[in-house]
């Protein structure tokens, strides 16, 4: 990672290849520079057809690679459907792009262990993925029997070395929504870590203390955890405040400030377990501004700065990279990027929407200032 301040012209700073460079701009010619190796995403959400067109190239534009989230419709059940997938997000990409997705599966009760095979065989498929039937986005098919119907397809991923993702939310009803995520580590993970001690598995968008509490206590390198630039930023205030907040709403939920707090100091505490998964999850405007709005917060543009914001808040820029770029491939084991990403010191207002199919999505911080961009 370099860190340094460098005058720049004018003329650069009114001339940036992109839209965050162009925006970057200040009255000053002092600029600070943060230099880091290329990270990943590594819980992505890309949508298909019109979307995906809409919002690969965002993606593509800071990120070498992404695991990219197979709850589509129908969902990404099978290493067919996976491939396919995969087809279709190359095809959508600048043609000078080197995006690598990584493609996950969507468990079921009814996966088949020969499916696990064929997954590790291709080359192309690098996680399986569990939604708690009804937890979240598109999750309808998901697992009801993960202790009996799933558990041979378990220990299949044992052997062939692939992690198990998980959406850490139970999906019942009479469980409070700000205490699902505590209640699935308790009732959920827990019992799985116990029966199958060496399944790597990845908690996704982790958002409490008893998240990271879980995770620091449990043998090294066997569960990790991906966190969100909102998580990291917002507390569940976000969601009320001036009235109901639609494009703050995703899933799990935005929590207490204690929460937030905790998941801020284990990120930048230096710990291997934590990385960088942005679940950028884009809704057309109007399906977010509806009475039964969807959940999901796009920030695939300028996740990359707000990380470099929060973790600046705290004074942890030097802990940025390997949360960045190092943790999540050595716990996928994969090799690490080469190439680099620099980030720029400067205020500039986020967009209030791009474009998405026939209309339009709405990012994280729409119309707000921060204070890093992409050089």
């Amino acid at each position: 990672m370099s860190l340094k301040k460098v005058t720049m012209p004018l003329s650069h700073q009114e001339s940036g290849s992109s839209s965050l460079d162009a925006a970057a701009g200040s009255s000053s010619s002092i600029k600070q520079l943060l230099t880091i190796t290329q990270p990943d995403d590594w819980h992505l959400h890309l949508r298909d057809n019109d979307g995906l067109a809409a919002v690969a190239p965002h993606s593509a534009a800071v990120f070498k690679r992404a695991i990219i989230m197979p709850n589509l419709k129908p969902p990404v059940t099978t290493v067919a459907a996976a491939v396919s997938y995969r087809e279709r997000i190359l095809k959508v990409l600048p043609s000078d792009s080197d995006f690598e997705p990584l493609m996950t599966l969507y468990l079921t009760d009814a996966t088949t262990k020969d499916e696990i095979q064929r997954a590790r065989k291709s080359g192309l498929v690098k996680a399986v993925k569990l939604y708690p039937a009804g937890a979240t986005t598109n999750s309808q098919a998901g697992v009801t029997d993960l202790f009996g119907k799933c558990m041979p397809v378990l220990e299949e991923m044992v052997k062939q070395g692939l992690p198990l993702l998980v959406h850490g939310e139970v999906a019942d009803s009479s469980v409070d929504i700000f205490d699902r995520e505590r209640v699935f580590i308790e009732t959920v993970l827990e019992p799985l870590v116990r029966k199958l001690p060496q399944l790597r598995i990845v908690m996704e968008h982790i958002t409490t203390k008893d998240a990271v509490d879980f995770i620091s206590s449990v043998p090294e390198g066997t569960v990790a955890a991906t966190v969100t630039p909102q998580h990291l930023l917002l507390n569940r205030n976000a969601i009320f405040q001036g009235g109901l907040q639609p494009h703050n709403y995703c899933l799990p939920v935005l929590k207490r400030e204690l929460h937030r707090q905790a998941l801020v100091a284990a990120v930048t505490s230096g710990s291997p377990h934590y990385f960088l998964g942005t679940d950028s999850a884009p809704h057309e405007r109007l399906t977010k501004e509806a009475p039964c709005g969807c959940a999901g917060i796009f920030s695939a543009p300028i996740a990359l700065p707000l990380y470099a914001q929060a973790f600046e808040e705290v004074g942890a820029l030097d802990k940025l990279e390997a949360f960045a770029s190092f943790n999540g491939p050595d716990f996928y084991q994969l090799p690490r990027n080469s190439s680099t990403i620099t980030l720029v010191k400067g205020a500039w207002s986020v967009p209030h929407q791009y474009g998405f199919g026939s209309g339009s999505v709405v990012p994280m911080w729409a119309g707000q200032t921060i204070n890093w961009s992409l050089k």
